[in-house]
């Protein structure tokens, strides 16, 4: 019996996956007891950091009573469940992890759902039971009702629970009976999850994840499925379409802790990482020389939105931006698909520009995000939803939306979904909350945020998972306000900023560069209204008292890239730069916008 477990942890964003690894790590005394560690340690770039999710996917193991663990910490936001679906085919069980206070929230069940499919073996896990009104047996029964309802198995439904609080590093069988240690879950897991199977034959290998060594190139990481895998051994490699390719192993890497170590062979069963061969993508099997058998590829759900990339073509291109060619921007999206299985890259009719497909606003600002960290400068529109036809109608994207939100701002939150032809299915109290669930179209969703938000004073907690195509809903109602456009280019003013401000909100601060036809604020109206904030006070050699008042100005409002993306209309571009994100027309000059304008009405 091989003494090895590999096990995914799934759960809602935020509900403590990566905090639980970190307990796990430092539990097996992984680290040096004087090391400095600090918290999140598997959220080890910067945007996860500062986002404070998990975006891709990492592999750690442990030992525990000589029992090799293997965890993979998987994102929880349903805009990444390519990332999720691949890397679940690593695993033999899963950790379920729910809120005491939250319970099974939308993305737990997206995630639960690919895992059951799997036939993976469930722990529950309800965490944070340190919360005040935290209600650990309502949860309990939710999750197997989610469970029920997603056809587990018997097998399944009988699963293993264990309460605690990752943050206090507390785990136990009774939420009652607070522990000091997290062993009782290791035990459970070794306990219920099957130990890895040993298939003997052939080699038999799938990649579901890549790293980078600016030393050997690309590694494919994955589970040997079948057989063992070498040093220095021939092997083949079939392709997604079933070509084959003849290539050889240099280096085998098992991974130990937060790092790899060198290993001579590595059998069926374990995680390894693979140096040495060329032209892979993730999917691909490795498989024995002589007689290759190519393993199930895997699938990955469409993406739902797409948006067009192009080069930045402002009048302040290439001031910021170290990469700003369109082969540049058409090589960097060509290398993201590589990894990023849900994204896909289609070239349009202009030599420069591209529509991105994805998975949710969420999966597309996060490669924005990147590229722009790196150097790039680009343009994105508008997020757009995949309209398909099925028997000759119309059909888009549905999901359900679940809004949790104090009892008098309800009626708010109500009014801004049914306005975007959202249907009202459930409202029930939940705790001190109400708890909303509507059916909505994916266009509904896409600005919602902010207005939900603006409506609530930042109390709703939203989330939000696909459901199915269906028939067209109808037009929705875009934004309410227009929009204030520069008249002319220079560098703002106080003084001018001042005496428009009756006009509506600025974007911009004083003393910044604008150009003609940047966007710098909201108007009161539903019409764009152009302006000038360049324009600098007159000064004559005469004083008159009382006249030199000071100038007293609202704060301007700063978008992150993902409430821009939702607040920009079809007319419209974000201009993306490593330094600054401003919004824009696509027409600069009010005369081509009233020329061209009608295209987009």
């Amino acid at each position: 019996m091989q003494k090895i477990r590999n096990i995914a942890i799934i759960a809602h964003v935020d509900h403590g996956k990566t905090t639980l690894v970190d307990k796990i790590l430092h539990s097996c005394s992984i680290f040096r007891d004087n090391e400095q560690t600090g918290e999140l340690i598997l959220d080890n770039n910067d945007l996860e950091r500062e986002r404070g999710i998990t975006i891709v996917s990492k592999n750690v193991s442990v030992q525990y009573k000589d029992v090799k663990i293997n965890i993979i910490d998987t994102p929880g936001h349903a805009d990444f469940g390519g990332e999720v679906e691949r890397v679940l085919k690593m695993a033999d069980g899963v950790l379920l992890l729910c809120d005491a206070f939250e319970g099974a929230m939308p993305q737990t069940r997206f995630v639960t759902q690919k895992a059951l499919a799997l036939g993976l073996k469930p722990i529950v896990v309800v965490n944070k039971v340190d919360k005040e009104n935290c209600r650990p047996e309502e949860v309990y029964e939710q999750i197997f009702e989610l469970f029920f309802n997603l056809e587990a198995t018997e097998e399944q439904l009988d699963f293993p629970v264990i309460y605690g609080s990752s943050k206090q590093g507390w785990m136990s069988t009774d939420w009652q009976k607070p522990t000091t240690d997290i062993f009782a879950l290791l035990d459970a897991v070794v306990e219920n999850i099957p130990a890895a199977p040993m298939n003997e034959g052939t080699l038999q290998m799938q990649i579901t994840s890549l790293d980078y060594s600016s030393f050997v190139g690309r590694i494919a990481i994955g589970r040997v499925h079948r057989g063992t895998i070498k040093e220095n051994q021939p092997v083949t490699l079939i392709k997604r379409d079933g070509k084959i390719v003849k290539s050889r192993v240099k280096e085998l890497y098992t991974f130990e802790g937060l790092g790899k170590v060198k290993a001579t062979e590595v059998r069926s069963g374990d995680i390894c990482a693979v140096v040495g061969i060329d032209g892979f993508e993730i999917g691909d099997t490795i498989a024995d020389f002589e007689a290759p058998e190519q393993l199930p590829v895997i699938s990955i759900d469409e993406p739902t939105m797409n948006m067009l990339f192009t080069i930045n073509n402002s009048p302040f291109f290439g001031k910021e931006g170290k990469l700003v060619t369109s082969q540049r921007i058409k090589d960097r999206l060509i290398k993201e698909m590589e990894k990023n299985l849900a994204l896909k890259v289609v070239e349009t009719q202009g030599a420069d520009s591209w529509l991105v497909y994805g998975r949710g606003i969420l999966h597309l600002s996060v490669l924005i995000e990147t590229m722009r960290r790196e150097g790039y400068e680009l343009q994105v529109g508008q997020p757009q939803v995949i309209v398909k036809e099925i028997d000759g109608k119309k059909h888009e994207p549905v999901e359900t939306l679940i809004v949790d939100v104090p009892a008098e701002v309800s009626g708010k939150v109500i009014e801004l979904v049914t306005q975007r032809k959202g249907e009202l299915l459930i409202m029930e109290p939940k705790g001190d909350l109400q708890h909303l669930e509507f059916e909505i179209p994916s266009r509904g969703i896409i600005g919602l945020r902010n207005n939900v938000l603006t409506a609530t004073a930042g109390e709703a907690i939203m989330a939000h998972r696909f459901k199915a195509y269906e028939p067209w809903k109808g037009t929705i109602p875009g934004r309410l306000n227009g929009v204030l456009i520069s008249m002319d280019k220079g560098t703002t003013t106080a003084y001018s900023i001042d005496k428009l401000q009756d006009r509506g909100r600025f974007f911009v601060d004083p003393g910044v560069d604008i150009y003609e036809g940047q966007i710098l604020g909201e108007h009161i109206r539903d019409n764009d209204l152009v302006i000038n904030i360049v324009k600098g006070k007159a000064l004559t050699n005469m004083r008159a008292s009382g006249t030199d008042d000071n100038t007293r100005i609202a704060p301007a409002i700063k978008f992150s890239l993902e409430e821009a993306m939702e607040y920009i209309q079809a007319d419209e571009y974000i201009e993306v730069t490593p330094q600054s994100m401003r919004l824009r027309k696509i027409f600069l000059t009010e005369q081509e916008r009233k020329v061209k304008g009608k295209q987009f009405a």
